[in-house]
């Protein structure tokens, strides 16, 4: 049964200390993200009960709420309603709390649910240090851009067939300049998003992150070269309105009021735009590149090996919220290479926890509770949000969590060795994962064998994590026998 937005939002509200120490409130696509005044005031635990959360994670003042896809968006909206002003912060993208998942009625925690939430708590403090919180803060800037990068590299994909077919090419004019216009222009997106994250105004994060792909700069010499209109990308524009935001705030404490409506704005541009034009727009590039040679080397030369390591990584940084990290390298190899070969590898992740989870449902038959969240959080897992089945199935039960990473492993290894064999899988969007990326696979021999190989991932991702979890991620009795 679906749970009332507004009830929820209340409830969550209520264990966070009140819409008054709420700052900030914000959503991905499966979370909804709180900023506290006062952390100290929030119930982390009485927030786990509440009916709709899914799971808490927190670091400091910054508390994630994990909802779930689609009823995370009317969560948020009813969050927003309730704040005595509407916070700062942005939307990309609610979920029942099946009964069970992690305390019940009595606050008494279900077996193995106490391992579960020590485990997550260790996590989450080791988590909460300067370089992560940084890591989740470049995160933020890319989060409320994935919708826009869903939607264009769909349509993309559509493009890209529609012109192999040689059919409409008229329409496909107009796909083209439809799917491409976005990533032309993400350099101002990505600066306007840096700036508001970081304190400073965002459209002066977004003028000075324009430099980077202004025509104009192609008659700049650098270095003693000419550069070209987007050199550097993502990782250019985030380095230019960071390098702004800055100097903005120097300017504000120095300069005096009378003059600051015109020198501040002025220098914000002037200091920063230079600086990117003759030297961060080369070093930017020259990292960017270095990133896209060193994923076609590992995959080329330790495909199998790179794709394990990846695969069997990722649930632990989905756990801890991390991997939006990623989204900025995801958004480099797109702009180089016109897909990113990461996404697919990572994605296995995914396919391991759903194989994982359909062995609990079948070993743990007479856990009813359990298996209604299984049954429920199994649809966003074949979808590739994990989340669900992380906090209500996996993490508690401890040993599923672990043969869910190895069948994640496996997945990548499968997808890792054809690459190594030169068949590439690729993704021309960053967000969707599971069985929702096939429509925006790529790869250098063709979309068709692009999403054998990565079909041929999922299915290998879910055969061993199954395995694995039904023969290894339960205790045993004490007269040697499994659980039933």
């Amino acid at each position: 049964m679906r749970n009332d937005p507004a009830a929820t939002a209340a409830a969550v509200l209520a264990r966070v200390g009140g819409p008054a120490n709420v700052t900030s409130a914000a959503h991905c696509l499966t979370r909804l993200r709180l900023t506290l005044a006062d952390p100290a005031a929030g119930d982390e635990e009485a927030l786990r009960a509440v009916p709709g959360v899914l799971g808490v994670v927190t670091a400091g003042a910054a508390w994630q709420v994990v909802l779930g896809p689609g009823a995370v968006d009317a969560v948020t909206a009813a969050v927003e309603a309730l704040l005595p002003h509407p916070p700062p912060g942005g939307s990309t993208g609610p979920g029942d709390r099946p009964p069970g998942t992690a305390a019940r009625p009595d606050g008494q925690p279900l077996t193995g649910a106490e391992a579960g939430e020590r485990l997550k708590e260790r996590l989450r403090r080791r988590n909460a240090t300067p370089a992560k919180t940084a890591l989740r803060r470049v995160a933020n800037v890319f989060v409320p851009l994935i919708p826009a990068l869903i939607g264009c590299g769909i349509l993309a994909g559509l493009n890209g067939l529609l012109v192999n077919a040689g059919l409409l090419p008229g329409l496909t004019v107009a796909l083209t300049a439809i799917a491409s216009a976005f990533m032309a222009l993400i350099a101002v997106f990505v600066g306007y998003g840096t700036a508001k994250e970081f304190g400073g105004t965002p459209v002066l994060g977004g003028a000075v992150a324009a430099v980077v792909v202004h025509p104009g700069v192609a008659k700049v010499t650098a270095f003693g070269v000419h550069l070209a209109p987007g050199q550097g990308g993502v990782l250019g524009a985030l380095a230019a309105a960071l390098l702004a935001t800055r100097v903005e705030k120097w300017c504000r404490g120095r300069v005096p009021g009378a003059l600051d409506v015109l020198l501040t704005p002025t220098l914000t541009v002037l200091v920063p735009g230079l600086v990117t034009l003759y030297g961060l727009m080369y070093a930017a590039g020259a990292v960017a590149t270095a990133i896209g040679t060193a994923a076609n080397w590992l995959l080329a030369t330790t495909g199998p090996v790179a794709g394990l390591v990846l695969g069997g990584l990722f649930l632990p940084l989905v756990m801890l919220g991390l991997h939006q990290a990623l989204i900025p390298l995801h958004a480099t190899l797109i702009d180089q290479q016109g897909y990113t070969v990461l996404l697919p590898l990572l994605a296995m992740a995914g396919a391991g926890q759903v194989g994982a989870a359909l062995a609990v449902y079948v070993r743990l038959r007479h856990d009813v509770p359990l298996r209604s969240t299984i049954r429920s959080a199994l649809p966003a897992g074949l979808l590739g949000v994990g989340e669900p089945l992380i906090y209500g199935v996996s993490l508690p039960l401890g040993r599923p969590f672990l043969t869910a990473c190895a069948g994640g492993a496996a997945g990548g290894a499968f997808v890792g060795f054809f690459a190594m064999l030169g068949t590439k899988v690729g993704a021309t969007a960053i967000g969707p994962s599971g069985w929702a990326l096939f429509p925006l696979l790529a790869g250098d021999r063709g979309p068709g064998p692009a999403a054998a190989v990565y079909g041929g991932g999922l299915l290998t991702g879910y055969a061993v994590g199954f395995a694995a979890t039904y023969l290894f991620g339960f205790a045993r009795r004490p007269g040697g026998s499994p659980p039933a």
